[in-house]
């Protein structure tokens, strides 16, 4: 069951890995040095914010089964 999750669901995982892995790049190179930006001020707004971004991205690209 849940090794048919994850073959269903691969590519939004994929994107969910490496959006979470830009979003903590771009807070660490990039971010925000006031600190007054609500997504890169802290690692874990811009590591979540990148993983949601980045799962949706990804997801665009799966194919769906139409049955008729």
């Amino acid at each position: 069951m849940v090794q048919q999750f994850f073959q269903k669901n691969i590519l939004f995982i994929a994107g969910m890995i490496a959006g979470a892995i830009g979003g903590y790049l771009y807070w660490k190179y990039v971010g925000c040095t006031s600190g007054q930006c609500m997504i890169t001020s802290r690692p874990l707004n811009s590591s979540l914010y990148g993983a949601v971004m980045g799962g949706l991205l990804l997801s665009l690209f799966k194919k769906e089964n139409k049955k008729k």
